[in-house]
């Protein structure tokens, strides 16, 4: 049993006023989703499945250039419905059934999210036999992000999203990157076990945590060096942050 990894990728990105999906956006010299490719394989993962959805054969066929130029295959699987974060994770079963072991889920429009941090987030959760736990990062301004919450024994307890957040909540500054590790096998057996019972009719991904800590399982929380992991994009003005973030990086050879 070994690693594998799931790349979500079906965001349409209204905002970026592209005819292409959001993970396709140019930051310096290639999409986003390829800086994510980049980094799990550079953490020696090569069975990857990315989950496709808006204008599905633009990513297809950048996978298709991807195989040409590195020799790894990548699956996808279709997920036609955008019906959020969990539902995105259970178009994958067959995935997950075909690689047991430890799966990282990742959003493919964080292109900061470098393989060292998947390597040492990987090492965290193999050494405390974890469900599941989640890669973090501690900003200067959490606002909009969904906060860790840990218990006295430095576990997750949960995350609480903004809205839901109380006042003493609202100033925790660990928050979540949208990425986790999973026990694959732990994984699949709350899969089933999420609703779409919330005011959004969507499926959680995050919902999975609380069926795995309500099992008794722990989940764990790796906290990033770079608060830059949990930065994404969703309209041309934070497309164009995370290029000035890049090409700074790039000036003083600290490549991601």
């Amino acid at each position: 049993m070994g690693k594998s990894a799931i790349i979500l990728a079906g965001g349409e990105g209204k905002r970026m006023k592209s005819e292409k999906p959001k993970a396709l956006s140019m930051v310096l010299d290639k999409p986003m989703l390829r800086w994510v490719l980049d980094s799990v394989s550079g953490a020696g993962i090569d069975n990857v499945c990315v989950v496709t959805g808006f204008a599905k054969e633009y990513i297809e066929d950048y996978l298709q250039e991807y195989k040409k130029e590195t020799n790894i295959e990548v699956s996808t699987a279709y997920q036609a419905e955008r019906r959020g974060t969990g539902h995105a994770v259970m178009m994958c079963r067959d995935f997950l059934y075909q690689n047991p072991g430890d799966v990282v889920v990742l959003n493919g429009d964080a292109p900061f999210l470098d393989s060292e941090t998947i390597s040492r987030a990987y090492e965290l959760h193999k050494l405390n036999k974890s469900g599941a736990l989640v890669i973090s990062a501690k900003v200067d301004d959490p606002f909009g992000y969904g906060r860790i919450i840990r218990n006295s024994e430095g576990n997750v307890s949960m995350i609480v999203e903004q809205k839901d957040a109380n006042n003493e909540q609202r100033q925790i500054n660990e928050v979540n990157s949208g990425c986790y590790w999973f026990d694959t096998a732990v994984l699949l057996e709350v899969l089933d076990k999420l609703t779409n019972q919330n005011a959004s009719g969507e499926y959680y991904l995050t919902d999975t945590l609380e069926l795995i800590i309500n099992s008794g399982r722990t989940v764990q929380a790796y906290t990033a060096e770079s608060s830059d992991t949990v930065l994404g994009a969703n309209d041309p003005e934070q497309l164009k942050e995370l290029n000035t973030i890049a090409a700074k990086r790039q000036e003083s050879k600290n490549f991601i």
